[in-house]
């Protein structure tokens, strides 16, 4: 096995790649101020209206119990709907 200065391809003081024309760091959507608190006890359709006028990117409607990914979302917000209502709700 070759080592060190004698592996096919090695030239000594080679430095790693550049690269050139990276795409900037993504700026996160805007959190509205909107307090969650206030979309529980609101039917599930009535809440995704007023939460998409009060400009949130994404509304999520789960069931009770749902199995999630857990990553935070800016300008999404969750809601967990049993019966029709919002029974508890989170950003993220």
């Amino acid at each position: 096995m070759p080592c060190g200065d004698r592996l096919p391809g090695f030239r000594p003081g080679s430095r790693p790649p550049t690269v050139r024309g990276m795409a900037p760091i993504p700026t996160p959507s805007a959190q509205p101020d909107d307090p969650p608190g206030a979309y529980v006890g609101l039917a599930a359709d009535a809440a995704e209206r007023r939460a998409r006028s009060h400009g949130w990117a994404t509304v999520r409607s789960l069931p009770p119990g749902a199995i999630i990914t857990m990553e935070f979302r800016s300008g999404r917000i969750n809601f967990e709907v049993d019966g029709a209502v919002v029974i508890r709700c989170w950003v993220g």
